[in-house]
């Protein structure tokens, strides 16, 4: 009896005691990989689109692994950012030379309230190792013209405001299954407002494309919202169409309740998906 009691209290505490695993990666058919193995693919490509989970910790971090990671492999790297918008790129280029302080970039260019926790690491990896920092995204005042007025809006910027967007017009695509996806959750706004909504994401996606393309090194290693990549749409599409030679591994971000193996429905959303626990540690 006394053996039957060890037993069951070995195989207890053996259960307790498993790994808990911080994130597991997985390919797009669902076979687990080891990060070494994304590492070595992802360091021969021309573009790699990094979708996070803008508020996770681990998210965050392995952003900079990853950014670490490939410069040892190719130091000819660019990190490229939806984070910054492509008037403050100025700026974001005089902090990383030095000619400015922090604070002035804090200041003067439109940084999201989580960079410090979030975003600064890898700015500040850029600067050690003279890395180009890209502001890619579309200034957000011209992506909220295009939501109250459409798309045609853009077109009445003076060429001086011109440079900050992809060049016009703009190719949408309103039939890609994410912006059709977004279009049907409009609910019950007015008439043609969610119609450009799905216009206004698509302004952001063909302008962080342009410039990745525009300020391309050897690899560019590119940090957006996951939506902005996911199932190979929005960033990947235009640079897809722009260059179809051009070699792009996407990692998508998702999260779920357990890491044993990938959801069904987060299959084929990336070459790579990082699978991480729900319950983990949000930056805000």
């Amino acid at each position: 009896m006394r053996f039957i009691v060890f037993i069951l209290l070995l195989l207890a505490t053996s259960t307790l005691a498993q790994d808990k695993p911080a994130y597991k990666i997985y390919t797009k058919d669902g076979k687990a990989a080891t990060y070494d193995r994304m590492i070595k693919e992802i360091s021969k490509a021309d573009v790699v689109l990094f979708g996070e989970l803008h508020d996770n910790s681990i998210g965050h971090w392995l952003e900079l692994q990853v950014a670490k990671d490939i410069y040892t492999v190719q130091p000819d790297l660019a990190l490229g950012f939806e984070m910054f918008e492509a008037d403050d790129q100025i700026v974001l280029n005089e902090y990383l030379n030095g000619t400015i302080e922090e604070r002035h970039l804090l200041n003067e260019a439109k940084v999201w309230d989580n960079y410090k926790n979030d975003y600064k690491p890898l700015i500040e990896f850029a600067k050690e190792k003279k890395l180009p920092a890209i502001a890619s995204n579309i200034p957000r005042r011209y992506a909220n013209l295009v939501y109250r007025k459409g798309i045609e809006s853009l077109q009445t910027l003076p060429e001086e405001a011109k440079q900050w967007i992809a060049p016009l017009p703009m190719d949408i695509d309103l039939t890609l299954p994410g912006y059709k996806g977004m279009m049907s959750m409009g609910g019950h706004q007015p008439s043609g407002s969610s119609e450009n909504m799905a216009k206004s994401q698509a302004t952001k996606d063909a302008t962080m494309a342009y410039f990745i393309l525009k300020n391309k090194r050897t690899i560019t290693l590119h940090f957006n919202g996951a939506y902005h990549s996911q199932n190979f749409e929005g960033i990947n599409w235009y640079l897809k169409k722009a260059d179809s030679k051009l070699k792009i591994v996407t990692i998508h971000s998702v999260e779920q309740d357990t890491l044993d193996k990938l959801d069904d429905a987060n299959k084929n959303t990336a070459d790579y998906i990082i699978c991480i626990p729900k319950d983990m540690t949000k930056t805000y």
